[in-house]
């Protein structure tokens, strides 16, 4: 597949920022997010109901529209500080694809989706939000988009996106007004001796999409479900389908690619399973979901080397728990937190410690985003430069999750091959959609 870029341009805002909202602090949390576009890329197929020309002009004016709302998504970064919100726009490419969408979802490979992306994702400069329209030979489209992570979450962006497709099809209903306050409620802070971009690769990985299907999550949920499971809110609960998956691909890359000599003995290594976690609910008072920022952070569990599935579950059960009200009045004084990633990052990078990193779009409204001729056919994810992260999205019927793994080429060659994981995952698998 070639994608050749056809056109250019900024998108700026309908309306002009006021002169009084022109600088967006970045708060602590957006300070040490990784310096990097969060990608997206949502397929539509031939619909008939309107031209190409037809659906650019209705994504560029409600994308216009919807900067005047997101303002700082229009902006520009300055020093990992502040949004200087100047309107110069999102940068908005449309290209042409020289492939049938039905061949890119035939068997999507996350690497060749990275071409129908704007820019590299570490190629962030001080853009604040990239879109790519893509047409292919058939008539279907990709829009592919990226917001830096320096400006929100992943519950952000789906207001974002959610907010444009709402406005280009004119359903106030689902337009959300968005909060800009978490400078005020995470101050910002002198980052000096930590470095955001610490774990961040341009090259040396390999990105692999594996499919579990509703069955095989069902199966593993009910494997790891035992009268020792950790309580919450007062009552024994099977595992989620998040909680299952992450505990089975952890074990299995240990399994795979952890039983080997090296340097630092295993009995020295402290191994990390990393699952992000929003927490707007767990502020006091709670925020709401229109917060926009980076309003999360990371539940950190320590297994061991030899640690069972099981008692991984109750491990991340009880790490998530600890992100509480008490955790959050930590974090707002900011300095042990950044003191503790100081130390991680050093000790990441002498080998010391070995980080598996979890983060979940199940559950949010990935099939949602409808511009006006109907909802994505399939939503999927581009290759990701960070070692040791699983990104799970769910597929379009609910049931199942679709799996990211971002691993070293000699991890992955094992990984992939692993015989448990390939008795439940399939790493080929199409989305199975009904598409011209």
């Amino acid at each position: 597949m070639d994608v050749i870029v056809e056109h250019t341009e900024a998108i700026k805002p309908s309306s002009p920022t006021p002169p009084d909202l022109r600088r967006h602090g970045l708060s602590f949390l957006d300070q040490i997010a990784p310096p990097i576009f969060m990608p997206l890329l949502l397929f539509f197929p031939k619909d008939g109901l309107l031209t190409d020309q037809e659906k650019l002009s209705k994504m560029k004016q409600s994308l216009s529209e919807t900067l005047t709302r997101f303002y700082p998504l229009a902006g520009r970064l300055r020093d990992n500080l502040y949004v200087e919100c100047n309107d110069e726009g999102a940068h908005f490419v449309v290209a042409r694809a020289t492939c049938r969408l039905s061949e890119v979802l035939e068997s999507p490979d996350p690497v060749k989706l990275g071409r129908l992306l704007p820019f590299k994702l570490y190629d962030l400069g001080d853009l604040a939000t990239a879109v790519q329209v893509s047409f292919f030979e058939c008539g279907g489209l990709c829009l592919a988009i990226c917001i830096s992570h320096k400006l929100a979450d992943a519950l952000s962006f789906f207001s974002f996106l959610n907010s444009w497709a709402a406005i280009a099809r004119s359903d106030g209903g689902y337009i959300i007004s968005p909060v800009f306050e978490s400078s005020s409620l995470f101050p910002p802070l002198n980052l000096a001796g930590f470095a955001p971009s610490a774990g961040l690769l341009k090259e040396g990985l390999v990105t692999k999409r594996f499919v579990f299907d509703a069955g095989s999550i069902a199966a593993l949920r009910d494997k790891y479900s035992n009268a020792e499971m950790a309580e919450v809110d007062g009552q024994r609960r099977r595992p989620t389908r998040v909680e299952a998956l992450s505990a089975f691909l952890w074990r299995r890359y240990m399994e795979s690619t952890q039983k080997k000599g090296d340097s630092i003995g295993e009995n020295d290594k402290t191994y990390t399973v990393l699952h992000a976690v929003n927490l707007r609910p767990r502020m006091d008072p709670p925020l709401s979901d229109r917060h926009f920022g980076n309003i999360s952070r990371i539940a950190l569990a320590m297994p061991t080397i030899d640690t069972d599935e099981h008692m991984i579950v109750n491990q991340v059960r009880e790490a998530i728990k600890e992100v509480n009200t008490d955790y959050v009045k930590k974090l707002k004084e900011g300095d042990g937190h950044l003191n503790f990633m100081k130390e991680r990052s050093a000790q990441i990078s002498k080998g010391e410690v070995v980080p598996f990193s979890f983060t979940s779009l199940c559950r949010f409204p990935t099939y949602e985003a409808d511009f006006g001729w109907g909802k994505p056919a399939w939503v999927g994810s581009s290759a990701l430069p960070y070692r040791n992260l699983v990104v799970f999205l769910d597929t379009k019927d609910g049931g199942g999750i679709e799996a990211y793994a971002n691993l070293k080429p000699e991890d992955m060659a094992l990984f992939e091959k692993d015989k448990e994981l390939l008795s439940l995952a399939s790493s080929s698998a199409s989305p199975n959609l009904n598409y011209a």
